[in-house]
């Protein structure tokens, strides 16, 4: 069981590295002063590997420069530069259709834009953030008219090109549900309206009903439209950090509903499933990918340690320790803490790591690339120390 010392500790650890460390290497060598927005692929040093820019890792640092300026200071430079990072993004981001590209050149012409909704996602909780940290409601507005987009494309069958041949398979993912969640979430910072609350309790259903079986104590990636199993490759797939990040967004959603009885077992029920899926006994972390039937996984890199899931499993099990107060929840956020902060985090040059070997062993040395930038670990030590400031005083 934690001390009130040890979780003063880990408050600190949190804040510290959040304010001292993530953030000045992000300011440091990420913002482009030249062309507008921000450059997320970056070396060791912070040295620039690639000019390209993902929109999504730039909505992620708008909603994070913008949330910290709500929630920790109003420092006039984290308003400014999630400012900068938001008109790039209105500037260039934006197709004719009103969705958002994936991926830009450094002035901003498109290169890529998938059929998937998740940048779009990012883009909500920029606008909703910064919306809430400068009183635009303009801001506000653009992320539910940007929201009430990304549904009517989730839910209006062929408006989004599918990934195989539906009338010979057709299967759904556990990302869209769990996404709505949590981007609705943001959005109900500054915009009150009861379609956000169905819209999370739908998603939060959805996952229960559809994606979590009972007969593998798992959550899977991929299922049939209805809800059913596929036992193939895809449909026996794991993600134990996927899923563990599923728990914590529903156990905040308890949490916000003063301790919702049905969703704390839903979401304590994720997570504890997700653990012993996602726990390696032998070198420790939480591994990639398993298979729900205990087959070989496919995937090359299943059994490496990438930051983002570490991060998740460090939220979930202090939010489950924080609302439950079990030894185990308390336990398992010492293991994955003490395992992940011992690997990742470069005491040289600042930041973390993103991409080890299953033994801890370092793969590559980038800080940053078209899916790692300041979101899942500065979203961890912004969330844990602002949690704990409540147990800790």
């Amino acid at each position: 069981m934690y001390t009130s010392e040890d979780l003063a500790r880990l408050r600190n650890t949190y804040r510290d590295g959040l304010l001292s460390d993530t953030l000045p290497f992000w300011l440091a060598h990420s913002i482009d002063r030249e062309a507008g927005g921000f450059l997320f692929c970056l070396g060791q040093k912070g040295e620039v590997l690639s000019t390209d820019k993902p929109m999504w890792l730039h909505g992620r640092f708008v909603w994070l420069l913008a949330t910290l300026y709500t929630g920790v200071e109003q420092k006039p430079e984290w308003l400014a530069w999630a400012r900068h990072g938001l008109e790039f993004m209105e500037k260039y981001a934006f197709d004719e259709d009103g969705r958002m590209f994936y991926s830009l050149t450094q002035d901003g012409k498109p290169l890529r834009k998938r059929r998937y909704l998740f940048t779009e996602s990012f883009g909500v909780v920029a606008y909703a953030a910064y919306a809430r940290a400068s009183g635009d409601q303009k801001a506000a507005q653009r992320a539910l008219a940007l929201f009430r987009l990304m549904l009517h494309y989730h839910q209006t069958p062929g408006l989004l090109e599918p990934k195989g041949f539906p009338e010979t398979r057709e299967t759904k993912g556990l990302a869209m549900p769990m996404i709505l969640i949590v981007t609705a979430q943001e959005l109900k910072k500054v915009i009150d309206d009861p379609m956000l609350d169905q819209v999370i309790q739908e998603a939060i259903d959805e996952i229960s009903r559809d994606f979590m079986k009972a007969e593998f104590k798992a959550v899977l990636e991929s299922v049939g439209p209805d809800g059913s199993f596929m036992d193939n490759m895809e449909g026996r797939l794991i993600c134990p950090g996927h899923s563990i990040e599923a728990a914590w967004f529903i156990l905040h959603e308890a949490r916000l509903r003063g301790k919702d009885p049905a969703l704390m077992e839903i979401g304590l029920q994720i997570l504890d499933w997700s653990w012993e899926w996602g726990w390696d006994e032998t070198y420790g972390g939480i591994i990639y990918y398993r298979d729900a039937c205990d087959l070989p996984s496919t995937e090359y890199w299943h059994d490496m340690k990438f930051w983002w899931p570490q991060n998740e499993a460090i939220i979930a099990t202090l939010l489950a320790y924080h609302l439950t107060g079990e030894e185990k929840y308390a336990r398992w956020h010492q293991m994955v803490h003490e395992w992940a902060y011992a690997h990742f985090p470069d005491p040289t040059h600042g930041e973390w790591f993103g991409y080890l070997h299953r033994d801890g062993r370092l793969s590559t040395p980038l800080k940053g690339n078209m899916w790692k930038g300041p979101f899942h670990l500065p979203r961890m030590q912004w969330y844990c120390w602002k949690l704990l400031e409540e147990t800790v005083r």
